[in-house]
């Protein structure tokens, strides 16, 4: 798995298959990537996947003049990914290096710092204050003996975040949830029969997280938001 630019390579082939100026990913659009990368599909059936649903897209009648979600390709990526499963016809990806050290260092002490601004009584922040100090401890490691595989960090970052959002989401009024939900279904609605029941679990996990997240103001731990 490349963990560099898997999102950006999929944004940016998107973008050019559209064919129709700036393009920026939607959370719908980040969550449905994630949920693919997260299960195994790989990077170069997501582009094919995106390219042979333009094809079909260009070769029709339509009544729309352009296509507004990545959420369109996805049936096509899916059929890609299972020829992929199939034949073996792609690469496997390896992750690469490339991240520098200040970079995971400055990465790591700024969401320590904010989970430590964000850190009250009781649970929460107990949880807060390990997962800053844990991430403290990341940003010493890569400043001196380095990180090792970025894999296995990406799993590490995950499982760390999986408990911020575990106490986080009881902090959330059902307002708030209700709006997310809202939220989720109006941008759906235009895809819903291209999605599976899997995908659509998944994305709808994905989407959670994102808005309890957002809701206490905490930006993501994964290393794809490393800047």
């Amino acid at each position: 798995m490349n963990y560099y630019n898997y999102f950006t390579e999929v944004e940016d082939h998107f973008r050019r298959a559209r064919d129709s100026g700036m393009y920026m990913m939607s959370p719908l659009d980040w969550a449905l990537v994630e949920a693919w990368k997260d299960g195994g599909v790989p990077l170069e059936a997501v582009l094919k996947g995106i390219d042979r649903a333009f094809a079909k897209f260009h070769a029709k009648p339509r009544r729309v003049s352009t296509v507004n979600s990545v959420a369109y390709c996805t049936q096509e990526v899916m059929a890609a990914a299972k020829n992929a499963a199939r034949t073996r016809s792609f690469p496997h990806q390896q992750v690469r290096p490339g991240l520098e050290p200040s970079r995971l260092v400055r990465f790591f002490r700024e969401r320590a710092g904010r989970l430590r601004e964000l850190a009250s009584d009781g649970a929460q922040g107990e949880v807060f204050e390990q997962t800053a100090a844990t991430l403290e401890g990341l940003a010493e490691q890569a400043e001196t003996s380095g990180l090792g595989d970025l894999e296995d960090l990406e799993r590490r970052l995950t499982v760390l975040e999986d408990r911020v959002v575990g106490v986080a989401l009881g902090s959330l009024s059902e307002e708030q949830m209700l709006s997310a939900r809202r939220d989720l279904d109006a941008q759906l609605a235009p895809y819903r029969r291209k999605l599976g029941a899997v995908q659509l679990s998944m994305l709808e996990q994905r989407h959670t997280r994102r808005t309890c997240l957002e809701a206490i103001g905490l930006p993501r731990l994964s290393l794809f938001f490393v800047e």
